[in-house]
């Protein structure tokens, strides 16, 4: 009994452990054994499925990585095909500029050429035509002296009849014209003396009438000749007086027997230029100035004798010189037309153009622009050249007159009977000079004016 009973404990133990164990079993093994085949069987066919999708998605990218590869190498050569059409285009246009600008060049020397043919021609036909006029003048000119003879024979006769009825009362007349003559000269050697005493005091030089020996003198000095008009052309050294001079006679300045200009004036001898043309009755005078010669200013016209020119041309510049003023004054004392010129307008209007901003080398300057600089130009030079005389002539106590502006190259056009295109006072100085001539001369008619 003694081992059964020692034995009883223990078999209590064991069946309580039994009963405890059924009391909270384990998990079958088999179906965790089967679960977790299945499971591992889901997350294999699982990461099956990814790696298939993984690899589909890999698959996906090569193929678009490819397709952009390829698109990236289209769109490069699309690039390179248009930069080679682009740069064929561009080589083109510059052949085309080339060739353009070729025609060009010949169209605007075949202009050229042209044009010139055209001015040859029209200054052609303006000589041809002043040729025309003057041998249609010569044949009015005729004809009125024809008539005029007829009507001096007339009144001739009728003054044969008369003149022995008037010798007598003509002699009568000249008595009484005498005895007044007398009385007035006294009277005006009393008024000379006294105005004369006046103007010493108020320091005005006196007016001296040459004598007939002076006149002479003065005569010989410079070849006066009868039937033949004296034009004289006074100013400073270097004012232009030899071009203008040259101008008027229809030369040049290189043409034979033309005035010689740029030379410094250190003579006190007149330079005599007779006209070329044998139909002028016209010798032209440069009249040397007064810093040439050892005199007073208001001695010059009398010690020059330019009492016996028919017209006196002073050349002005920026002022008057004290020789000017004496020149001026004394011509209007002797009744002696004289005329203010300013020369070289051409030469002014294009020193105030570029300094306006114009270019004359400039090929493509811009015609209208060049037209309105030229006029803006030549109305800023009229007006100040204008105000500049008579500014002048105001401080010189000298009567207001007008101031012919001219240009060289125009009064030569001009004088050869072209029609100039920029004319300012060129015609105006001629038909005064020549009118006022006539008239003087006791030729002042109708027909022999310029109108």
């Amino acid at each position: 009994m003694g081992p059964v009973v020692s034995a009883l404990p223990a078999i209590g133990f064991a069946a309580a452990s039994i009963v405890s164990a059924f009391r909270r079993p384990a998990p079958n093994p088999t179906i965790l054994g089967i679960q977790g085949r299945l499971d591992a069987e889901a997350a294999l066919k699982q990461a099956e499925q990814n790696a298939q999708e993984a690899r589909e998605l890999a698959e996906r990218i090569r193929r678009e990585a490819d397709e952009e590869r390829q698109n990236a190498r289209a769109r490069r050569a699309e690039a390179e095909q248009a930069f080679a059409s682009a740069r064929e285009q561009v080589q083109q246009m510059r052949m085309d500029l080339e060739e353009a600008q070729r025609s060009a060049t010949r169209a605007r020397e075949e202009a050229e050429a042209a044009a010139a043919m055209a001015r040859a021609d029209a200054a052609k036909l303006a000589e041809e035509a002043a040729e025309e006029r003057e041998r249609v003048r010569q044949m009015q000119e005729q004809a009125r002296q024809a008539e005029e003879a007829a009507k001096e024979e007339v009144k001739r006769a009728k003054k044969a009849a008369e003149e022995e009825r008037r010798k007598a009362d003509v002699a009568r007349a000249e008595a009484k014209k005498a005895a007044q003559a007398a009385e007035q000269e006294a009277r005006q050697a009393v008024a000379a003396k006294e105005e004369m005493e006046k103007r010493w005091k108020e320091g005005i030089q006196p007016v001296v009438t040459p004598s007939a020996t002076e006149l002479e003198d003065a005569k010989r000095r410079i070849q006066y000749r009868e039937g033949l008009f004296h034009f004289a052309v006074a100013g400073v050294s270097g004012g232009g007086k030899s071009s203008l001079i040259n101008a008027f006679r229809g030369l040049r300045n290189r043409d034979p027997g033309a005035a010689e200009t740029g030379v410094t004036e250190t003579t006190r001898v007149f330079a005599r230029y007779p006209d070329p043309n044998p139909q002028h009755s016209l010798v032209w005078y440069d009249i040397p100035g007064a810093g040439t010669l050892k005199i007073p200013d208001w001695q010059y016209f009398n010690a020059q004798g330019l009492y016996v020119f028919d017209c006196i041309i002073v050349i002005f510049d920026n002022r008057f010189t004290m020789t000017d003023v004496a020149v001026l004054s004394n011509c209007a004392r002797f009744k002696i037309p004289a005329y203010i010129v300013r020369s070289k307008a051409d030469q002014h209007i294009r020193n105030m153009m570029r300094e306006a901003g114009y270019d004359s080398d400039d090929e493509d300057e811009d015609p209208d622009r060049r037209d309105r600089l030229y006029k803006e130009a030549r109305r800023q030079f009229i007006a100040e050249t204008r105000e500049n005389v008579r500014s002048n002539l105001e401080d010189a106590n000298l009567a207001d007159q007008r101031v012919y502006i001219v240009s060289n190259d125009t009064l030569l056009s001009i004088v050869k009977g072209r029609s100039p295109r920029k004319a300012i006072d060129e015609i105006e100085l001629l038909r005064d000079m020549v009118n006022q001539a006539f008239m003087r001369r006791g030729n002042g008619r109708g027909s022999s004016t310029l109108s």
